[in-house]
């Protein structure tokens, strides 16, 4: 293990906690959106510090993920130079480092809100059984990827104290579906026949049953979102319709991408990188924006 300066620790521990990764903590804002309170100062900075908790929550995860999976890392051709992996970074500073990460999470969750503090302690357990365990276990591993999503949802509405619809938490739990599926068949295409020696549950998946999950769960998201937008749920009013073509085109631009581009191993990757698809996230939020507040 190389010695480095406290700075360059610093480094890779930043590192190992993903900053690319911290889009998935957006997934905190629809309860604020979709409650009409964007633009109320108090709820957006309540939002604000939700979402700060779930960065630390994820990065002490990501941290004690690498800690665990260092092994497996190492026979991956990108994983292999994350900083624990590679021997940048000691087991024991991450050790440290994921502990006051969460540590600090949950303080600052409890602080804003109890219930979301709560929320955020269901987070780490939960991740820390997938970590310890769950991660082996097939279709359960994919269900908690996307639960985890889910509270991030949860822990938006509950920190405003906003009722949250049950339409609300089925679009969410179904799109975060549809992406942890296409994530398993990505990478199986991607590692092949090393596939199982990266992550042993991959073994238990394949492409054909996965592209039925993904077609099985495009349709149930785009129908769950389509009964939301149009007051099935409680959502209030009409305009939210023009929002669903945008939904529509992101699904389908995503599945493009999966299918003729190769991507979708990563989705936070996907989402830095295709202009498309940022243009199409603007233009839903524009149209969820006038939908309902004007």
């Amino acid at each position: 293990m190389q010695k480095h300066s406290p700075v360059l620790s610093l480094y890779y521990i930043l590192w190992s906690m993903r900053p690319r990764q911290w889009v998935k903590n957006v997934f905190v804002f629809p309860a604020l959106v979709f409650s009409e309170h964007l633009f109320e100062i108090p709820y957006l900075i309540r939002s604000l510090g939700a979402a700060l908790c779930f960065v630390l929550l994820s990065g002490g995860v990501y941290l004690l993920n690498d800690i665990f999976d260092r092994q497996y890392d190492r026979l991956h051709p990108e994983k292999c130079h994350r900083p624990i992996a590679a021997g940048h970074l000691s087991v024991a500073l991450a050790w440290g480092a994921a502990l006051v990460a969460l540590a600090c999470a949950l303080a600052c969750a409890f602080w804003l809100h109890p219930h979301l503090g709560w929320v955020a302690a269901f987070y780490a357990v939960l991740n820390a059984a997938y970590s310890l365990r769950l991660k082996r276990v097939v279709l359960v591993d994919v269900l908690i990827v996307a639960a985890c999503y889910l509270l991030r949802a949860v822990g938006g509405g509950v920190v405003i104290e906003v009722s949250i619809s049950t339409w609300f938490i089925v679009c969410i739990f179904a799109l975060a579906l549809f992406v942890a599926a296409v994530k398993r068949r990505q990478e199986i295409v991607q590692l092949a026949d090393a596939a199982a020696d990266h992550r042993a549950i991959l073994d238990e998946y394949s492409v054909p049953f996965l592209d039925q999950m993904i077609a099985v769960l495009t349709a149930v998201t785009m129908v769950c979102y389509a009964l939301y937008a149009t007051g099935v749920g409680d959502a209030e009013g009409t305009q939210m319709q023009w929002t669903i073509p945008f939904v529509l085109y992101g699904v389908l631009r995503y599945l493009y991408l999966v299918y003729h581009r190769g991507q979708g191993d990563d989705p936070t990757a996907v989402v830095w990188s295709d202009r498309p698809l940022q243009i199409n996230t603007l233009l839903w939020l524009a149209a969820s924006v006038f939908g309902l507040y004007t």
